[in-house]
Formats: structure tokens, C-alpha cells, sequence
């Protein structure tokens, strides 16, 4: 090979080893995220990825995804099925996800959608259990069903629509946990 090509095909072996295919499993801090998912029967594709922080710590890496067919991400849709995977690096007790659920919902709502969102998120907050790291919570919309699984079992299940689009709120609404980790999430 001429020498005045040999920069050229280094940058291009470079990029290749760097640069994932699309369609490509994702890493984040050592969670692994699939690029597409089946849940109940329904094709999910990854749209976007990364670490939560929270102060100086790597709280949990986090992988949002949709149902294929829906081209934008539409994370407060009730039309869109969609998922948010977390996969945690430290142990979280279950009254402290409740609490910060809660508190987050009411931060975000105005008093009376928060009101009418109370009892369903009362007994959706008694469903959650301590986490060790590794555990992954998923929280799914498939268009009918609001879910939360632990590491695949299922805790919560109901026909909430108001109540999942309050959920995707606390990471990907308008005034998410955090601004970068909702761009992550959304693939920006």
C-alpha cells in the first residue's frame, strides 16, 4: 500500500472498531441492553441509552424502547407502546423508590392531576421491592397495560393510561430526573 494511504485505512480500521452497527446491543457501565426486544407478543427496538448519575455516583443505566412502527419517540404517548429498562448498581430499598415516586409525581403534576392519579399510584408504590445490583426494573406500556417487572417477574399490572404517561414522566417528560439522561434515553 502507497504510504500517503496508509493514514486514510488507519482512520478507517479506527472507525470500524469504534462505530456499533444500528442494529447492535448496547453496554452501559457493564448493563447490556438489547436492540430489540419481544414483551407480550409486541417487536420493541431500542431508542436510546445511558448512565444516570446521581451527584457523583453512577446511580443505573437506564435503555428506552418502542414498539416498531412508531418512528419518533413518544415517550408520553398513551398510542405508543413503549418500555424503559434500569438496570441499578447499588441497593435501593423498596419505601425509597416509593417515596421518590411519590414525591417526583408531585413535583411534576399540578395538584389535581397528581389527586387523580393517587390511588393508582398508592398501590402501584406497594409493588416495589428492594434491589441489589444488577437487578433491572422494566416499566412497559403495551397500549392497554401499565407493567412493572423486577428482573422479568411481573409486580404491577393495570389499566392505568394517566399513570404510565406519569411514570415515562420522571425520565423522559418535560421536566425529567435529569435533562442528559433523558436526551440519552431518547437517542439525542
Amino acid at each position: 500500500m502507497p504510504s500517503r494511504h496508509r493514514p486514510l485505512a488507519a482512520l478507517l480500521l479506527t472507525l470500524s472498531l469504534v462505530a456499533a452497527p444500528i442494529d447492535a446491543d448496547v453496554s452501559v457501565e457493564g448493563a447490556r441492553f438489547a436492540s430489540d426486544q419481544q414483551v407480550d407478543g409486541r417487536a420493541f427496538r431500542l431508542i436510546g441509552h445511558g448512565l444516570f448519575r446521581y451527584m457523583i455516583w453512577d446511580a443505573y443505566a437506564g435503555a428506552y424502547y418502542q414498539a416498531r412502527g412508531y418512528s419518533r419517540p413518544a415517550p408520553q404517548s398513551t398510542e405508543v407502546p413503549r418500555r424503559l429498562e434500569l438496570e441499578y448498581f447499588h441497593a435501593i430499598d423498596a419505601g425509597d423508590f416509593a417515596e421518590v415516586t411519590r414525591d417526583t409525581l408531585r413535583e411534576q403534576l399540578d395538584d389535581a392531576d397528581f389527586r387523580a392519579l393517587e390511588p393508582a399510584l398508592a398501590t402501584f408504590n406497594t409493588r416495589y421491592r428492594e434491589v441489589a445490583p444488577g437487578d433491572r426494573y422494566a416499566l412497559t406500556w403495551n397500549g392497554e397495560t401499565l407493567r412493572l417487572t423486577l428482573n422479568g417477574e411481573s409486580l404491577y399490572a393495570a389499566a392505568e393510561p394517566a399513570l404510565a404517561d406519569a411514570l415515562f414522566g420522571i425520565w423522559l417528560g418535560e421536566a425529567p430526573l435529569d435533562d442528559g439522561f433523558r436526551e440519552a434515553l431518547l437517542g439525542r
